[in-house]
């Protein structure tokens, strides 16, 4: 959110119009997935993903990610801090998922708490993971309204431990995976998948996805959502 829609907003609570506030978002919840290109050679081949919450009522966005260099001075890689959702240092994100709305307060509660159960976060290995990417999909599998349909340079989502069957990274569907470097996914929300030394080849409802490439196509985000509605495969 940019400092001029933060003070606009600010503005609108404090001269009495919350109708309005809340038409520019400021009331409602929101949950955002970004991924954006790393750094240096690496983001030729692959993105940073994470996930950014805005609880009811508040302009802060708090952001849900792993950063690998992180272990060379602390326990975990895990972060949890409030910034700017949009950009990844000098790489502007590209928005993979978005809720918001009724409901959404339920899905930020299960995000923090899928966050905090994440277990690999002592743990960080580019290829074939767990990274940051294994993280975004841990998250997206405990929250599988969030939609997410994952980019092939999100490397590392396919990873799920010595676990050799899961839901696809979406949290849907089925996916058959070793050690994230051998494998295939299947579900309404990813489409097909197949997945050769960690390099993802598919396609879905969003477009073809590619080694390096990522997608041909945009991702079919559905902002809204019913908080009756369950959550079936």
């Amino acid at each position: 959110m940019t400092p001029l829609r933060i003070a606009v907003l600010g503005i609108l609570a404090l001269a009495g119009l919350p109708a309005m506030a809340q038409e520019l978002g400021l009331h409602e919840p929101a949950v955002r997935v970004y991924g954006a290109r790393t750094m240096g050679v690496k983001g030729l081949f692959g993105v940073h993903t994470w996930v950014a919450v805005k609880p009811r009522n508040t302009m802060d966005w708090t952001v849900y990610e792993v950063i690998g260099w992180r272990l060379r001075w602390t326990d975990s890689a895990l972060v949890i801090r409030n910034r700017a959702p949009e950009h990844w240092f000098h790489s502007k994100g590209e928005l993979y998922a978005e809720k918001r709305g009724e409901g959404v307060d339920e899905l930020i509660r299960r995000i923090d708490k899928a966050a905090q159960d994440y277990p690999y976060a002592k743990r960080y290995t580019l290829w074939p993971g767990p990274n940051s990417n294994t993280f975004t999909a841990w998250i997206a599998r405990a929250v599988p309204e969030l939609e997410v349909d994952l980019p092939a340079t999100a490397i590392g989502k396919d990873y799920i431990g010595e676990a050799m069957t899961s839901t696809a990274p979406s949290g849907r569907g089925f996916q058959f995976s070793l050690r994230g470097v051998f494998g295939f996914a299947a579900s309404g929300v990813d489409g097909v998948e197949v997945n050769l030394l960690g390099l993802n080849f598919g396609v879905s409802s969003s477009g073809v996805k590619l080694p390096m490439v990522g997608r041909i196509g945009s991702p079919r985000i559905h902002a809204a959502m019913a908080a009756e509605q369950p959550a079936n495969p």
